[in-house]
């Protein structure tokens, strides 16, 4: 009995530094965000900390009981790196509806990203809505390189599931309850109800509501 006591106790000191984390969330991270433009719903669940950085001039909108998750130990698949959510330019838009699940996933926008309520995105999964780089090499190696990349809006429907490892490109409109297969590239939309996979990503089957 000894030996168990003492191993639970070794447990939970193994665990005191994601109590700090957790606690320094609550009590700072998310006043600084507050101050920079981020609008978090209260009940937004985060296990670990992620990297947030909104451009002056910019958006972010979290909804309400959203988990977003930058630790493996805490999700099946693990995550590669912690979730990042980051604007790249004045009056860019970062949208999240209300429960959502992430993890590991990382969200750039130039433009605008809209991602509806109750989508499951899976480990390590990118959405961009930008190509990040100029097509022209004289331009990619200046200071106007990434304001001269090519970038269009996506947007992702309610009930969407996103299988681990995907990339969402940019101009991509997917409807309801769409599911992508892991691992694909979607470089084009598709209406409500497509199950699709692939790289790049093409329609599988269509499933009604």
């Amino acid at each position: 009995m000894k030996i168990i006591s003492m191993l639970k106790v070794m447990s939970r000191i193994n665990r005191w530094p994601f109590y700090i984390t957790d606690i320094y969330i609550k009590l700072i991270k998310k006043n600084i965000w507050k101050t920079r433009k981020l609008s978090i719903a209260t009940t937004t669940v985060w296990l670990g900390l992620p990297i947030v950085t909104n451009f002056k001039g910019a958006s972010i909108v979290i909804g309400e009981n959203c988990l977003i998750c930058s630790r493996s130990d805490q999700t099946a698949l693990g995550v590669s790196h912690k979730t990042i959510i980051r604007t790249m330019r004045e009056k860019a838009l970062i949208n999240i509806g209300s429960n959502v699940r992430m993890s590991g996933t990382t969200i750039c926008a130039m433009s605008s990203i809209n991602i509806g309520n109750r989508c499951v995105i899976g480990s390590d999964v990118i959405i961009t809505d930008t190509d990040f780089h100029s097509l022209d090499p004289n331009i990619r190696f200046s200071k106007q390189d990434s304001l001269n990349a090519i970038f269009r809006p996506v947007i992702i429907g309610d009930d969407c599931f996103i299988g681990g490892r995907s990339i969402i490109l940019k101009g991509v409109q997917l409807g309801d309850r769409v599911v992508v297969g892991a691992g694909s590239v979607v470089t084009k939309s598709f209406k409500d109800g497509s199950i699709i996979a692939g790289n790049p990503a093409v329609l599988i089957k269509i499933v009604n509501e």
